[in-house]
């Protein structure tokens, strides 16, 4: 094709992941160059054989992540070099208030699943003796910093594995977040078996040198992880305080009637589009 880009045909993830990775390769392989405008919504649509709606939210994430930039009236450009990949408001945003954590560990998930994947075709000796050091200090962590601290390195270690110096920036851009996000989950672990168990298979799968297996293990991880995560903030959000839209509510509830966080509710409805779930609040 012209742009670089299939048609999705025999799909082996849940469309919205398949989209967001074509298109993410679509990028990151210089079909377009840096601060030039990237094909329509639609022409993309067309182009992979699928709704405009799924082309539109891989493109809000890669926008949140500040790998693309949309112009009003103008369209959607690939960031320069030295453009700033990640504002430092969203790395807080997660911290306060949580308003558009769904959509940002969405963009994370995504590119997680990317790197696994490259990491599985070009991991080196070095790389698989890195991972399972930091494997085994998650084992044997006895507290939440050090397990935190091997975690995050075993996933910054994975995209170095993947040989891909933008993603490693990207990555490398959202440490704190993923700082963030490892830490919430941890805090609402019993231990770290579970935690330890997804990590070995996403290992297992880059020893064998398998990109598939790779994907599927890292998809099983961040799907798991942030099931977690939203546990978190569905009991955080439960106790008090005002909603997303300003009004007050208590344990869930609003107008005495049982309620979702708006990051629930948007959640499911993503998840049920591509086929995966999120756990009720």
């Amino acid at each position: 094709m012209a742009l670089g880009l299939e048609p999705i045909e025999a799909r082996r993830e849940p469309l919205a992941t398949e989209i967001a990775r074509r298109i993410l390769e679509y990028l990151l392989a210089g079909h377009i160059e840096l601060g030039k405008r990237l094909p329509s919504e639609r022409t993309l649509a067309e182009t992979l054989g699928v709704g405009r709606s799924v082309v539109r939210e891989a493109l809000k994430s890669f926008s949140l992540l500040g790998l693309i930039e949309v112009r009003p009236g103008d369209g959607t450009y690939l960031r320069r070099a030295e453009s700033e990949l990640l504002p430092q408001a969203l790395e807080w945003g997660l911290l306060l208030g949580e308003r558009r954590v769904v959509d940002l560990i969405e963009a994370r998930r995504h590119l997680e699943v990317l790197v696994a994947g490259l990491a599985a075709e070009r991991r080196t000796p070095d790389d698989l003796q890195a991972l399972r050091t930091y494997l085994a200090q998650m084992q044997s962590a006895t507290d939440t910093a050090s397990f935190v601290a091997a975690d995050l390195a075993f996933h910054l270690r994975t995209t170095e594995a993947a040989a891909n110096l933008t993603l490693l920036q990207i990555m490398a851009s959202i440490r704190s977040l993923l700082q963030v996000c490892i830490s919430r989950v941890r805090s609402a672990e019993v231990d770290n078996a579970r935690s330890c168990a997804e990590h070995e298979m996403v290992l297992r799968a880059l020893e064998q040198g398998d990109p598939t297996a790779a994907r599927a293990a890292m998809e099983a991880h961040m799907e798991s992880a942030t099931s977690r995560l939203q546990e978190t903030i569905n009991a955080q959000a439960g106790a008090t305080g005002p909603t997303a839209d300003g009004r007050q509510e208590g344990a869930g509830t609003r107008a005495g009637k049982p309620g979702r966080s708006r990051e629930v509710r948007v959640g499911r409805r993503r998840a049920a589009a591509d086929g995966g779930t999120i756990p009720a609040a």
